[in-house]
C-alpha cells in the first residue's frame, strides 16, 4: 500500500483522572469506546475464518465475508478509519484491503507491537483511539495498549479474557461487522448510521 500522509496530530489531550492497571486484564481501566477513531484489525481469524487454501505455485487463497466488507464501509462512511495488522503476507489481502479502502496495511509483521507503533505514529493518532479487533496470543499486546479490543466469539481463551467486547459471531463470520455496530452504538452513532438506508 502506498504511504499514508502526515495527518495533524489528533491525540487527545491527557487526562485529569488517573487510569490505574488492572492486574487481571493487564490493561488500563476506564476504557472508552467513545474515543475510537481507529479500527486496526487481524487478518486471519478475524477478516477470515482461519483457513488457508494453497493454489498453484503457491498462491494464497482466503475467503472473505461480505457482511464484514459492509461493516468497514460503514464504519469509513461515518468518518473513520480501519487498517490491517499481519503476519501474514497475502496478495488476496492486498487485493481486499483495497476494494474496502483499508489503509494502513502491514502485512508480514513480525512485531504487531511495533507495527502497531508505525500506524498510529503514521496517522497521528494516540493508542486510546485505537480498537484493536484479534483472536490469537500474538494480538494480546496491542490488544492491551488499544483503547479498546474486541475479540470474536472463537478467540483463544487468554484473548477473550483481555477483549472488552467479545462477539457472538465467530472470526471470517460477520464478527468485524457486529463490532462496528457496537462501536458505533457506544459512541451513539448507531442510529445515524442506520438512517443512512433508510
Amino acid at each position: 500500500m502506498c504511504p499514508v500522509p502526515q495527518q495533524p496530530d489528533r491525540r487527545p489531550p491527557p487526562s485529569s483522572g488517573e487510569e490505574t492497571a488492572s492486574p487481571l486484564l493487564g490493561h488500563a481501566q476506564s476504557r472508552d469506546a467513545r474515543r475510537v477513531e481507529l479500527l486496526v484489525l487481524d487478518v486471519d481469524g478475524v477478516l477470515t475464518d482461519g483457513s488457508i487454501l494453497h493454489g498453484p505455485d503457491q498462491f494464497e487463497v482466503k475467503r472473505f465475508n461480505t457482511k464484514d466488507g459492509f461493516g468497514i464501509r460503514l464504519w469509513a462512511q461515518m468518518g473513520f478509519r480501519a487498517g490491517i495488522i499481519t503476519g501474514r503476507s497475502s496478495v488476496a489481502v492486498a487485493t481486499r484491503a483495497r476494494e474496502l479502502g483499508l489503509d494502513p496495511v502491514i502485512q508480514g509483521s513480525r512485531n504487531k507491537d511495533e507495527s502497531f507503533s508505525i500506524m498510529l505514529g503514521t496517522l497521528g493518532l494516540a493508542a486510546e483511539q485505537a480498537c484493536v479487533v484479534g483472536d490469537d496470543w500474538p494480538d494480546i499486546r496491542i490488544m492491551r495498549r488499544a483503547g479498546y479490543a474486541i475479540a470474536p466469539a472463537d478467540a483463544a481463551p487468554e484473548v477473550g479474557a483481555i477483549a472488552d467486547h467479545v462477539t457472538t459471531s465467530v472470526g471470517g463470520r460477520g464478527c468485524v461487522r457486529e463490532a462496528v455496530e457496537h462501536l458505533l452504538r457506544e459512541k451513539g452513532l448507531f442510529e445515524r448510521a442506520r438512517s443512512l438506508y433508510d
